[in-house]
């Protein structure tokens, strides 16, 4: 029988930052295996887990932004979900009630089948339940997704694109959208693909950004494995939002690397040429940054400049200036006049003077 949870057991639950969107009324019936008879586990739906046992992951990131320290006992409301992560793990959908693991602290339960070898061993959940409005089905991210407007997009959009995780993109992405807002932007930023967690999102807030959405706004608690032609069709949903918050101009990140799954065959479509008509790339070191700005070009992209992780060393910027496009800072690119270059705006009024925020980036 589907459990009714009582008000002080539901107010001890620790929400995960996948889960923002979710209606806090909806979450009161939990089903179990008896009342999901043959049901196969979907990614997003809301599942409420206990925590085990202490690994990797010692804290969950919540819906505020807050990382709320986890003990064991805890009883947590996350996303099922799987996670491609090559400086953590690969983790797949749960595929039954029982154990499982924390895949991500911004809130997804998996199962992990891959691991880094400098990573210790994952937290580990048992899974409960899944929330449901009634015995035959459960709720899931997608029920409460952004619908879109099917509007063409007609504002500026520039993509951040690169090597790999950790490579960068996220702080050039917060630089580009720091310096367009000094410039007088109202600047939406997009998060295409990735997994479920606030640390991007509050990010681009920080740097100025008037509107932050990302894939999990579109009803996506991670996008590994996912079909690309979803993916591609949230991104326009979600800037079908950002245009429709009268924003001049959108940056769009795309996570991971050039090999990662997804980003590949994202990129492989034709129709992503229009959609990011202009990309920084970003990379670790000169040679990884070489081989990206060439595979990009032959796919008919105008890679703008290289920025991410490389720009911390003299040296790799000097190996790649010998062959490659410009190479800006994470400095450079939150200047007013650079950012506007490198966005195509150049030519352009901006719609205000220039604003000058106080705030400072990781370089």
């Amino acid at each position: 029988m589907a459990t009714v949870l009582d008000q002080r057991r539901s107010s001890a639950i620790k929400r995960a930052f996948t889960t923002r969107r979710v209606a806090a009324e909806d979450l009161q019936i939990l089903l179990g295996a008896e009342d999901l008879p043959g049901y196969g586990f979907l990614p997003g739906d809301l599942a409420l887990a206990r925590v085990d046992r202490i690994g990797h992951h010692t804290k969950l990131e919540r819906v505020d932004g807050r990382k709320a320290r986890l003990f064991e006992g805890d009883e947590i409301l996350l996303a099922l979900g799987a996670r491609y992560a090559p400086d953590q793990y690969e983790a797949l959908v749960p595929t039954a009630f029982g154990p499982c693991h924390l895949a991500a602290a911004g809130g997804i339960a998996g199962r992990i089948v891959e691991i880094h070898d400098r990573i210790i061993r994952p937290t580990e959940l048992t899974l409960l339940g899944l929330f449901g409005k009634s015995a035959g089905r459960p709720l899931n991210l997608d029920d409460y997704a952004l619908r879109a407007r099917f509007e063409p997009v007609a504002i500026p959009t520039i993509g951040i694109v690169g090597t790999a995780m950790n490579a960068g993109k996220t702080t050039c992405a917060a630089a580009l959208i720091h310096g367009l807002t000094r410039a007088g932007y109202r600047v939406g930023a997009v998060k295409m693909t990735g997994t479920g967690a606030g640390g991007d999102y509050w990010y681009y807030r920080d740097a100025g950004a008037a509107v932050t959405l990302d894939f999990t706004d579109a009803g996506f608690g991670s996008t590994y494995l996912e079909d690309p032609a979803e993916i591609e069709s949230a991104a326009l949903t979600l800037l079908d939002e950002v245009q429709a918050a009268a924003c001049d101009v959108a940056i769009v990140e795309v996570s991971d690397g050039l090999a990662q799954p997804e980003t590949e065959a994202l990129l492989n479509r034709s129709s992503m040429l229009a959609l990011l008509p202009r990309l920084i790339f970003a990379a670790r070191e000169s040679a990884g940054a070489a081989f990206g700005v060439e595979w990009l070009k032959r796919r008919g992209f105008a890679v703008a400049c290289v920025s991410g992780a490389i720009t911390r060393s003299p040296l790799a910027m000097r190996e790649l200036g010998r062959k490659g496009p410009e190479c800006l800072s994470f400095d450079r690119l939150c200047e007013p006049d650079v950012a506007r270059r490198i966005a195509g705006l150049e030519c352009a009024d901006a719609p205000g003077g220039a604003v000058e925020i106080g705030m400072e980036l990781a370089s």
